[in-house]
């Protein structure tokens, strides 16, 4: 499950392979492109840096591993649970944008991707009731001689293990991913992020790691008007 590579490569020094390529994992492309028939993860379906087959894993519903590492071992994940894990798992296999935010030693991680502090609280909250025995997925692990995880510790509740939200966000998978403090500028794992990317990839926040109050408002209206283009064809199809 997001297991990312525990070998470390070389860092990547082309700027052009960090924003156009994808991560060095074990089922990423060197390059994105279409795959039209994923079962999952549809998001990144026309520019995808995953194969199909890949998604054939996260097609069903439990989930029970992906690779060789188990879902499970704290017993099925609910489905609310279940659905904000795959998202995760999606944009870290199949992301084309992934690798802006690679890791600086190592080629397979990534590293204080920007989610929203909307999205890190409604996962906690689908997750809270379900048990889990690892506080950070990357490391507290016991991996035995065939590459399969096992737990090391007992089995408590995420609300047991994580405080809130923004805990589970910035420690379940140890520095991959961090609340962003806009509300607009950041990662939900949906279609809206493509409006977020325009801002986040642009060179001014390329140049800088704060949020120029222009880019938010930009990005705030950019969402604002594609919130209702979605409301009036909701309507239209009724």
């Amino acid at each position: 499950m997001l297991r990312f590579a525990v070998t470390l490569f070389a860092v990547i020094t082309s700027s052009t392979c960090k924003k156009f390529g994808c991560l060095e994992g074990d089922t990423h492309k060197l390059k994105p492109s279409p795959e039209p028939n994923m079962h999952e993860c549809t998001l990144y379906s026309k520019s995808s840096c995953c194969y199909a087959d890949f998604t054939e894993q996260l097609a069903h519903s439990p989930v029970i591993k992906v690779n060789n590492s188990y879902w499970n071992r704290c017993g099925q994940l609910s489905k609310s649970c279940e659905d904000f894990t795959k998202k995760v798992e999606c944009f870290y296999r199949c992301s084309p944008h992934a690798a802006r935010w690679i890791h600086p030693n190592d080629t397979a991680a990534i590293q204080f991707v920007p989610l929203c502090q909307s999205f890190c609280d409604d996962w906690y909250e689908a997750c809270k009731d379900d048990s889990i025995c690892v506080y950070n997925w990357l490391t507290d692990w016991e991996w035995d001689e065939s590459g399969e995880n096992h737990c090391k510790n007992t089995c408590v509740p995420y609300s047991e293990m994580y405080t809130n939200g923004t805990d589970m966000c910035q420690s379940m998978w140890g520095q991959s991913f961090k609340v962003s403090e806009s509300s607009c500028l950041c990662l939900q794992m949906n279609e809206k992020d493509m409006m977020a990317m325009k801002y986040l990839f642009s060179e001014s926040s390329e140049e800088s790691s704060s949020i120029s109050s222009s880019e938010e408002y930009a990005c705030q209206k950019r969402l604002l008007k594609f919130e209702k283009l979605k409301r009036e064809e909701g309507e239209q199809t009724r």
